[in-house]
């Protein structure tokens, strides 16, 4: 039962937080004026039913008030023909109208005091529910401004959901804007310590690449042999042999021995 009785404490302050986050006091507030206008209508309304009943009872009392006048000649009438007991009849039944006359009267008194009542309630009504209505528009105003003011303030102070957010992603930006510049700098500095080559001016395959690095090794020889032939430090460089001469080929024919004398013997 404890455990029932906190889920519930806690399932009702979820809901009226809920509730008062998404309550908006100028909602409210027009809700609350709709409604008394509603109360108004209805004491409008009880007003002219009271009204409408009075005058009802108004008009039956004229008509019994013109059968009293009938009633009354009528009597007059039966004593002038010497008829006493129809002049009887006639006054009994203009007592008897008499008689509902005067519980009409009476009922038209309530029914003015009743009017009388609803009159009064229905001017103070009026003059509250106008009240609340000028009072409503001046809060709703003051709610509107202090809640224009509040967004102002948490875009200025960046404390806003929004602004957070904005702010969160120029972080973001801001961090990936520093890594790049640091990758670009170290790669600045592989490129010039020479740790990273640049394969951009890279052309050819292998073989293209190793050919060119001997002819820039063999021009590199063939000046230093230049220079130190300047300075009297070697010989000039001789021509360039091609690579597949043999030492054999470039060195001089033996000469042919001399003939033997045809005349002469062998020797002892």
């Amino acid at each position: 039962m404890g455990l029932f009785s906190r889920f519930n404490t806690i399932v009702k302050a979820k809901a009226s937080k809920a509730l008062d986050k998404a309550e908006d006091p100028r909602e409210t507030l027009d809700y609350s004026y709709e409604k008394q206008l509603e109360m108004l209508q209805k004491v409008r309304r009880g007003v002219a039913d009271v009204a409408t009943s009075k005058k009802r009872i108004e008009l039956q009392a004229a008509k019994l008030e013109q059968s009293v006048t009938k009633l009354d000649t009528q009597a007059r009438q039966a004593l002038a023909a010497g008829r006493e007991d129809l002049a009887r009849t006639a006054l009994e039944r203009k007592k008897g109208v008499q008689a509902q006359l005067q519980d009409l009267d009476a009922q038209k008194a309530q029914l003015q005091g009743e009017q009388d009542k609803l009159v009064l309630a229905e001017q103070k009504l009026t003059a509250k529910v106008e009240a609340f209505r000028t009072q409503k528009e001046t809060i709703k105003a003051q709610y509107t401004a202090a809640e224009a003011q509040a967004k102002i303030g948490e875009a200025v102070s960046g404390i806003s959901e929004d602004m957070a957010d904005v702010g969160m992603a120029m972080d973001r930006a801001q961090n990936k804007v520093e890594n790049m510049r640091a990758r670009a700098g170290a790669i600045d500095e592989l490129l010039e310590s020479g740790a990273l080559n640049d394969l951009s001016h890279t052309t050819g395959d292998d073989i293209d690449r190793e050919l060119a690095q001997i002819a820039a090794t063999s021009g590199v020889d063939s000046e230093l042999a230049a220079l130190k032939a300047e300075l009297g430090q070697g010989t000039a460089p001789a021509a360039q042999i091609p690579a597949t001469a043999s030492p054999a080929a470039d060195a001089p024919a033996p000469a042919d021995p001399p003939p033997a004398d045809a005349g002469e013997g062998p020797r002892p």
